[in-house]
């Protein structure tokens, strides 16, 4: 058997096994004279807009690998989530499908307890569009007041470009920029939101010549960890590890964590969270 014939029966299996574990009533189907559970493949066929006849030789692994388009329709029609519609198309096509960029709707409360069991760390979750969505108390006294902000300008890459205490806290701004720059081109580029910056993207270009030559470029890059220094305007510089972590089952979502590198450093960030009167800084 050949790889191609075995990943197409693994494709069959699985449409099976999908299939077989829908609630016909919930798809507005009858539950009348059925020996089997689940939905008939020319109810799967009928929702997604293709012939009977040719889905269930795409079960039975034949008539060749499904297109795209195809393999998304299938996903629709048995209404699968992100994870499965990802698995389904591993088996047809061996990749993942192209990214649906979809707008945040939150974060859980146990993401939130998560942020705020880091005491000393500040920390927040970005979307792949990089907008602020949640943050702990250490981000609002190293970082930013996030919520003094409205919704719209809480972007990161708006702030690093358009509010000049940012610029100020930054020793190597220059450097600093060109990698938000560049993470962020691969980041929308990656959950298929492109379109969905282009308005920022416009109004940046327009009011920043050096954020419009970095765009420019076109350099992208990845995710990764390091050391920064913080100028920060009460506590003075601040020297702090960060990284970034994926969110499982969330892959619009980031956390990005900065960890004092030295007890020192800690001890400044304690200083600042006992303050009666945190300062707003504005930093990254």
């Amino acid at each position: 058997m050949t790889n191609t014939n075995a990943l197409t029966n693994q494709l069959g299996t699985y449409l099976r096994d999908r299939r077989a574990k829908l609630d016909p009533a919930a798809f507005g189907f009858s539950l009348q004279r059925r020996r089997t559970p689940g939905l008939r493949r020319e109810e799967v066929a009928q929702r997604a807009n293709v012939s009977a006849t040719w889905y269930t030789w795409l079960e039975q692994g034949r008539g060749g690998a499904p297109s795209a388009d195809v393999l998304d329709r299938i996903a629709r029609a048995m209404m699968l989530t992100d994870t499965e519609r990802e698995h389904l198309f591993l088996l047809g096509l061996g990749r993942p499908p192209e990214a649906r960029y979809r707008a945040p709707e939150g974060i859980s409360p146990r993401l939130q307890r998560l942020l705020d069991t880091l005491a000393c760390s500040p920390a927040f979750i970005r979307t792949a569009t990089w907008d602020v969505i949640a943050w702990n108390k250490p981000a609002t006294v190293v970082l930013t007041d996030y919520s003094a902000l409205p919704d719209d300008q809480r972007n990161v890459l708006r702030m690093m470009f358009r509010d000049s205490r940012v610029r100020a806290a930054q020793p190597n701004w220059q450097s600093v920029a060109r990698y938000v720059v560049a993470t962020f081109r691969a980041d929308v580029a990656r959950a298929g939101a492109t379109r969905n910056v282009q308005s920022l993207v416009d109004e940046l270009c327009a009011t920043s010549p050096e954020f419009a030559a970095m765009w420019r470029d076109n350099d992208v890059q990845a995710h990764g960890d390091g050391v920064k220094v913080l100028h920060h305007p009460v506590a003075g510089p601040l020297s702090m590890e960060f990284s970034g972590f994926a969110v499982d089952g969330r892959p619009d979502l980031t956390m990005v964590v900065y960890n004092p590198v030295t007890s020192a450093d800690a001890d400044k960030i304690r200083d600042l969270l006992k303050s009666k009167s945190p300062p707003k800084s504005r930093t990254k």
